[in-house]
């Protein structure tokens, strides 16, 4: 008798996802309020105590606020910002300050209620279906990584430009910027970074408070020093109309659309706030500074970056902003400054901007060695049982960090294919962090809503539930904005290939978990020897949860 196609196909997808189902970790039972103390709530997470527990809420804010790097951040994307013109980039911040906000209280809520380094692909794993959540949370994991090196990459590449822009304004422009050299200032950074990471958790938690007291500095030097100097050397500032009224087009795009695409900055510049989540295993009392550090971090930039926005567009020469968009330097944001201030404020504040944008690329380096570590402890990674090994003096995981930098210098090489490839690159630290950030806020609503147990922080069952579905709106807006490219008309050297790079991310990681990875993914995996285990009664295992829900209703 002739096999049927379509069940020929089936039958052996079946028996894999059979396979997968009765090698998966148990769903332990976590509420948080329940618990006294870090350590016995990582326990009950199902984790053993591993890392040093030196970070405090203030540098828990510390770490997500120096990764954003207001005034590095904004500078490297003020030529997406201005297309808009100065009004439109001013409120398209605006606009996405305040959703961007929402999804930062819905991940707050999370990892309030289960704080750990894994975070983004636990909670995937733990609100899932029981049929789908170990590759779901599989794929999760390693867009989590994936998206952050892609951010690692980009601040360091928008590092090595602000470098060479300063370079090229001392030498008059009497200096040829190409990308051979802007990687080589790349890999500079990063192995620098690399090194500077692999400190005591103690050591790197004081880096934190460090960049955050350089970068608040740098602002106000520039909040000050701008304005000053236009009113000195352009002897005007540009109208309130300019500034909040007149939005102007630079590009082919219509105007509506070309503001959805200026919102891409604040997107961009506000993010990478799980930096918090993956220190939660360093955090104390991380229950409540994790989210302190996820919701301050986004309130202070988005309020402060506006501010920043609104002094750059008092100041920027109105009738030459085509011109400063195409600047020589390669750098609108410099153009901008030496217009008002000259060339030798230009060269000190661009140097001011590199020295903090640097301290961004550590900080980043930093929860994402965690985040790698993280999932290398659950086996999600290739080489998991040599990268999840944690240096037993210093307490910090440096395998973990020389794999990140590593993976970040090959990303890296990508940037001399051209522009296109190195936006395409950059957009997939905001595709890939937003289907990450997105999806077990999405599973907690749906499939998971009554496994979850609330933390400390929690806006009530009403709001955080409105709140959650704006975030999942949101984020689904989000990830296909950032696959469109910037112009209409597109050649190969201005096609957005985010789409591709994104997609394929995505696929490929299913691809490799169904093909090779599901031997030894089974989900977060307890690491916690008989004598550590606490409450382990309370772990109810996945195939028993359907069973036990039927009996709840009979009940």
């Amino acid at each position: 008798m002739p096999l049927n196609p379509i069940e020929s196909i089936r039958s052996p997808i079946r028996t894999r996802i059979s396979a997968i189902k009765s090698t998966q970790s148990v769903i332990r039972n976590i509420n948080a309020k329940n618990v006294v103390g870090d350590e016995k709530l990582l326990a009950e997470i199902g984790y053993k105590q591993e890392l040093k527990r030196t970070f405090s809420t203030w540098q828990e804010f510390g770490i997500a606020y120096s990764i954003m790097g207001l005034l590095p951040s904004i500078s490297s994307l003020t030529g997406t910002g201005y297309t808009a013109g100065p009004a439109g980039f001013l409120w398209s911040w605006f606009v996405s300050s305040i959703f961007i906000l929402s999804v930062g209280i819905s991940m707050s809520e999370l990892a309030s209620a289960i704080p750990t380094s894994g975070g983004l692909y636990y909670w995937t794993f733990y609100y899932a279906p029981e049929n789908y959540r170990v590759p779901i949370s599989f794929v999760i994991g390693l867009s989590n990584s994936m998206a952050l090196c892609a951010g690692l990459v980009s601040i360091a590449y928008g590092n090595s430009e602000e470098i060479l822009a300063a370079v090229y304004l001392t030498k008059d422009g009497d200096f040829d910027i190409t990308r051979g050299k802007i990687y080589g200032v790349f890999a500079a950074c990063v192995l620098a970074q690399a090194i500077c990471t692999c400190l005591s958790s103690k050591h790197v938690a004081w880096l934190q408070t460090v960049s955050a007291i350089a970068n608040t500095g740098l602002i106000v030097i520039y909040l000050i020093a701008l304005p000053v100097g236009t009113s000195k050397n352009l002897h005007h500032f540009n109208s309130a109309k300019t500034i909040f009224v007149e939005v102007q087009n630079y590009s082919n795009w219509p105007i509506g659309f070309q503001f959805v695409l200026s919102m891409m900055t604040a997107v961009w510049t506000i993010g990478a706030f799980d930096s918090c989540v993956h220190m939660s295993e360093e955090a104390r009392n991380a229950s409540f500074g994790v989210p302190i550090g996820i919701t301050g971090s986004i309130s202070f930039c988005g309020v402060v970056g506006f501010f920043i926005i609104l002094c750059t567009n008092a100041c920027i020469k109105k009738d030459q902003i085509e011109s400063i968009l195409n600047t020589d330097t390669g750098f609108p944001m410099a153009q901008i400054i030496y217009d008002s201030l000259g060339r030798k404020w230009a060269i000190a504040l661009m140097s001011l901007m590199s020295v903090c944008q640097w301290l961004m690329g550590s900080s980043i380096l930093t929860a994402l060695s965690r985040q790698v570590w993280a999932f290398a402890r659950d086996n999600g990674l290739p080489f998991a049982s040599f990268v999840k090994v944690v240096d037993k003096r210093l307490k910090v995981p440096i395998r973990a960090v020389f794999f990140a930098s590593s993976v970040g210098l090959i990303l890296g090489c990508l940037c001399l294919a051209g522009s296109a490839a190195s936006n395409a690159l950059f957009s997939l630290g905001v595709s890939g962090n937003y289907l990450a950030w997105c999806t077990p806020i999405f599973l907690r609503l749906t499939s998971g809503k009554r496994r979850f147990n609330p933390g400390a922080f929690y806006l009530g069952h009403l709001w955080s539930q409105v709140n959650s579905w704006i975030t999942c709106l949101w984020g689904l807006f989000i990830i296909c904005i950032c696959m469109f490219p910037s112009s209409i008309g597109v050649t190969k050297d201005t096609m957005n290939y985010t789409c591709a790079i994104s997609c394929g991310v995505w696929l490929l990681s299913a691809v490799y978990y169904y093909v090779y990875k599901y031997k030894y993914f089974h989900g977060p995996c307890s690491n916690l020897s008989p004598e550590d285990a606490l409450d382990v009664d309370d772990a109810v295992p996945v195939y028993q949860e359907k069973n036990e829900d039927l009996e709840q209703k009979e009940d």
